[in-house]
């Protein structure tokens, strides 16, 4: 048993896992051009935030090495043309512009083209490498929350294939999997595309976690006759009032915590927050084609011609969430006081 990990760049190969074909078939992809990382992205081979920010830096870098030119400022066009390219592939993860803005910082300082090239390569190998870091850290404050919680609900995918490794939400259980801490996982399936199905039970089989699968519509249900001591959740954005967008259902999941008196956490890294957005009110909501509910795979099971609404998130407001679990700490209420407290401090240290 060991923690699963989607994004490898060995030899200057850009390599992922095939989050489309889990659980049945585990199948490692090479990405080779800027359009097949774009896709990647969208047909959410790759998915989960981080990992979507780790893709598109690699997927960058990849990009910037075709681009044949002597003059920093024709290569600089062109890289930033790509990362418009990319960014435009998902709008609701903050990862995905972050990590591109990460790489496009370090073109200035460049002294060549090739050396710009390098820079491109190093900061998205450091951005995969913090991630991982990130990830253990939340794990460890995730555990200490949950040292005398057993029964734990989630929902969507915030694990180790979401990220570098470890992950969010997950980081806790493959951690105290590894330390011998038996954990009794609750997954919700998590409509519309069965991530909590596919990956999250797959992820924490393969971690040797004791995980059961309920569907979204059995959450209230289960937490009062399996006796559910916590929930704790991913967020792919989340603003600076500590509103927080993650899949869609995980809304449901805090106003039944709120009234089954039981915490709900928030695990995300520092790179997650928003501090542009005030409010979850202007975080964008990406809606997903309508075959994904009106469709089982290929079969259709809804009438044709059926209107679907199909948002793929919804937002959590700050006062349904107990804390929010960063590699940083844990951020406590007042959110909009402590979040800028912690971003600012975690700023000061990485200055020094």
């Amino acid at each position: 048993m060991q923690v699963p990990v989607s994004i490898e760049w060995k030899d200057g190969q850009l390599t992922i896992l095939d989050q489309q074909k889990l659980p049945h078939i585990i199948e490692f992809i090479d990405l080779t051009t800027i359009e097949e990382v774009f896709d990647a992205i969208l047909s959410l081979k790759v998915r989960g935030a981080p990992a979507i920010g780790i893709t598109a830096a690699y997927g960058l870098a990849l990009a910037a090495e075709s681009h044949d030119t002597d003059e920093l400022d024709a290569f600089e066009a062109y890289v930033r043309k790509d990362a418009d390219y990319l960014a435009s592939s998902r709008p609701t993860a903050v990862n995905l512009a972050w990590a591109l803005e990460r790489l496009l910082s370090t073109l200035p300082c460049a002294a060549s083209v090739a050396d710009a090239k390098q820079q491109l390569f190093r900061e998205a190998e450091a951005i995969r490498a913090e991630d991982e870091a990130a990830c253990r850290q939340i794990g460890e404050h995730g555990l200490e929350l949950l040292e005398n919680k057993m029964r734990v609900m989630t929902i969507c995918n915030a694990g180790s294939i979401a990220t570098a490794k470890y992950g969010t939400a997950l980081a806790p259980f493959h951690l105290g999997s590894e330390r011998g801490k038996k954990f009794d996982v609750y997954a919700c399936e998590t409509r519309p595309v069965y991530q909590g199905a596919r990956l999250t039970v797959w992820e924490l089989q393969q971690s040797g976690v004791d995980v059961t699968l309920i569907t979204d519509s059995m959450a209230a249900h289960t937490i009062g006759a399996k006796d559910i001591e916590a929930i704790i959740v991913g967020a792919d954005r989340v603003a600076a009032n500590g509103d927080t967008a993650n899949k869609i259902g995980t809304l449901n999941l805090a106003l039944l915590a709120h009234t089954f008196g039981i915490p709900f956490y928030v695990a995300a890294p520092v790179s997650t927050f928003d501090l542009s957005i005030d409010s979850g009110k202007d975080i964008p909501i990406e809606e997903r084609k309508a075959e994904e509910i009106t469709h089982f795979g290929d079969v259709p099971v809804a009438p044709a011609g059926t209107n679907v609404y199909n948002p793929a998130f919804d937002v959590t407001p700050s006062k349904y969430i107990t804390a929010i679990i960063t590699e940083k700490g844990v951020i406590e209420p007042d959110f909009h006081q402590n979040i800028a407290g912690l971003l600012t401090a975690a700023a000061g240290k990485g200055e020094q």
